[in-house]
């Protein structure tokens, strides 16, 4: 189910990130190991969470993903293993909120962007989500909640 749409001008926020380069189907493999290693480093790493675990995807491809999975944070980010400072970057987005599963996003992304064509907005192949309430919020999925963002024109 997803919310009405808003476009808004976001704010860059400094954060923790690891980027990869996959194929769409290794998604589900790679996420989770990629939040743990995030989160491990939180306590140790001189930094705070300043906001929720996001992916950023920096272009559409039909066979693979180019993104970083990140959470922004307050303190200065050392590189450690995987993890380097970036930022979710200040940008013109278009946005909804998605309440459900994970395993709905997908189809949650395809009536975004079908709403999006619909309102005649171009769009350019930026895009990432921010997981707002997740598993740690118990497990009626009813209640999870991802923000969905797509860069305008």
């Amino acid at each position: 189910m997803l919310e009405p749409l808003t476009t808004e001008t976001t704010t860059a926020l400094p954060a923790a990130v690891i980027r990869m380069k996959i194929k769409k189907e290794e998604i589900r493999n790679v996420m989770g190991p990629a939040m743990q290693e995030l989160m491990a480093l939180i306590p140790s790493g001189g930094i705070t969470p300043a906001g929720r675990i996001f992916s950023h995807h920096f272009a559409t491809d039909p066979g693979h993903f180019d993104f970083e999975v990140g959470i922004p944070v307050t303190g200065k980010v050392t590189a450690t293993g995987r993890v380097v400072a970036g930022e979710l970057p200040a940008r013109r987005v278009i946005r909804t909120n998605y309440r459900g599963g994970y395993e709905g996003l997908g189809e949650a992304w395809g009536e975004f962007e079908a709403a999006i064509k619909a309102r005649s907005v171009a769009t350019t192949g930026e895009f990432w989500e921010v997981y707002t309430t997740g598993p740690e919020s118990g497990p009626d999925e009813t209640k999870w909640s991802t923000e969905l963002n797509k860069v305008v024109r």
